[in-house]
C-alpha cells in the first residue's frame, strides 16, 4: 500500500515537473522593461505609473532615444515639467531615431519658426511632432503646397498639429479637395479677391474638411440646391457651416429639416429663413432637436418665439435654464421679452446679463425733483 502512494507521489511530481518547465517559457514571452528608458524617465520626473497604464508596451522597447528628446525639446526652450508632460502624455515619442526627430523639427520650423510657440504646439500635439519617418515626404510637399496658396503660416501650422492626416497623405489628395472647395465658392458668387481669406477661414475652422471625399461636398449643395436654396444663400451657409457641410449628408438632412417644419409648424420658405438663421438645424439629430424643443415649450417659451430667435436651439436645455433663472433675478421674462438675449458664448451672455444688471441697478433719474446740496 505503502508502495502504491510513493509511486503515486512521484507521478505526481514528475508530472508537477514537467508542467512547471511548459508554462515557464511562456512567463519569459513579455520582455523585461529596458531599464535605461524607465529611469531615464523617472530622471525627468515623468509620472511612470501613468506610463506603465496607458502605454507599458513603450518601456519594453529598444532602442530607445529618451534622452534625444529631452535634449531636441530643452534645446527648443521646454522647461523640465513641460518635457515631463509631453512625455507622460505620449511616450511613444522616445522610439523616435534622432534624425527623425531633426527632420521633424526642420519641417516644423519652416512654417512655425517661433520656438516657444513650436514647444507649445508640442505640448498640445505631441503625436503630430513625433510622427513616423515614411510621412516626411508628404509632409515636405503638403507644406509647399499650402504655401504656394499664401496660406498665413498660423494656419498651416493648425493643420499640421490638429489634422496630421492631412499632411501624412499624398499632396495630390489635397490639391483636389482644395480645388473643389474654391470651385464651390466661386461658382456660388464668391468675390476672387475674398477667396483667400474665406479658405484660411473654413480650413482654420475646420480642419478636417481637407480629410472628406469632394463629392461629398458636392452632394450636400446640390441638395440644399434643390431645397429652394438660392447660390447667395448657399454661399452663407457654406461659410457658416464652417466647413461642417462636409461633415452632413442628404438623407440626416432630409430627416431634420422635416422634422423641424413638422414641429414648428412652418412653410418651406421659413424653414429656409430658420436654416439661414440656425445652420445647426441641418445637422442636429432629430432626437436632440426633440429634446430641446421640449425644454424650451417647458419654460414657457412660445413657437412662434423659437421660429423668430431659432439659435436659441443651439443651447442645451440646461444651459437655457440656468440663463432664464438667472435673468429671472431681475425682472427679465423670456416669455414675454426677446431670446436674444439667451443667445450666444457664455462670454456674450455675461455681457447681455451684465447690462441688465445695470439697467435694473440703475436710479431713475427725475428732472424736477429738488437736488440736494450741502449747506
Amino acid at each position: 500500500m505503502l508502495r502504491l502512494i510513493a509511486t503515486s507521489l512521484c507521478l505526481r511530481c514528475q508530472s508537477a515537473a514537467a508542467l512547471s518547465l511548459h508554462i515557464r517559457p511562456c512567463a519569459t514571452l513579455i520582455p523585461a522593461e529596458n531599464q535605461q528608458t524607465v529611469e531615464a524617465l523617472y530622471d525627468l520626473s515623468v509620472d511612470i505609473q501613468k506610463v506603465r497604464k496607458l502605454n507599458s508596451w513603450v518601456l519594453h522597447q529598444s532602442p530607445a532615444y529618451t534622452k534625444e528628446v529631452a535634449d531636441l525639446l530643452k534645446d527648443l526652450g521646454a522647461s523640465g515639467p513641460v518635457i515631463a508632460r509631453i512625455l507622460t502624455v505620449h511616450p511613444e515619442a522616445v522610439l523616435c531615431q534622432p534624425e527623425q526627430m531633426q527632420t521633424q523639427r526642420e519641417l516644423w520650423m519652416s512654417v512655425c519658426p517661433k520656438h516657444k510657440e513650436l514647444v507649445g504646439i508640442i505640448e498640445n500635439f505631441p503625436a503630430s511632432f513625433f510622427t513616423s519617418s515614411s510621412h516626411h515626404d508628404n509632409q515636405r510637399n503638403n507644406i509647399t503646397f499650402f504655401q504656394s496658396l499664401n496660406l498665413n503660416k498660423r494656419i498651416i501650422t493648425k493643420l499640421m498639429a490638429s489634422a496630421p492626416l492631412s499632411f501624412s497623405r499624398p499632396v495630390e489628395q489635397n490639391e483636389v479637395m482644395v480645388r473643389t472647395l474654391q470651385q464651390a465658392y466661386q461658382e456660388l458668387g464668391g468675390e476672387e479677391a475674398n477667396m483667400k481669406i474665406w479658405l484660411q477661414k473654413l480650413l482654420s475652422q475646420n480642419p478636417f474638411v481637407l480629410l472628406k471625399p469632394p463629392e461629398v461636398l458636392r452632394e450636400n449643395l446640390l441638395f440644399l440646391r434643390d431645397k429652394g436654396f438660392s447660390t447667395a444663400e448657399l454661399l452663407h451657409l457654406l461659410s457658416k457651416l464652417r466647413g461642417f457641410v462636409t461633415e452632413l449628408n442628404p438623407d440626416s438632412m432630409r430627416r431634420t429639416l422635416a422634422y423641424s417644419q413638422d414641429t414648428i409648424g412652418c412653410s418651406e420658405a421659413e424653414l429656409r429663413h430658420i436654416v439661414l438663421n440656425c445652420p445647426a438645424v441641418l445637422y442636429y439629430p432629430e432626437d436632440i432637436l426633440a429634446e430641446r424643443f421640449k425644454g424650451l415649450l417647458s419654460v414657457g417659451i412660445s413657437m412662434s418665439q423659437i421660429k423668430e430667435t431659432p439659435t436659441v436651439l443651439e443651447l442645451t436645455t440646461q444651459i437655457v435654464n440656468y440663463r432664464i433663472q438667472r435673468l429671472r433675478v431681475h425682472g427679465y421674462d423670456v416669455r414675454t421679452g426677446s431670446l436674444e438675449v439667451l443667445n450666444g458664448t457664455k462670454k456674450d451672455f455675461e455681457m447681455s446679463y451684465g447690462k441688465l444688471h445695470l439697467r435694473s441697478e440703475r436710479p431713475i433719474f427725475n428732472p424736477v425733483a429738488p437736488l440736494k446740496v450741502d449747506d
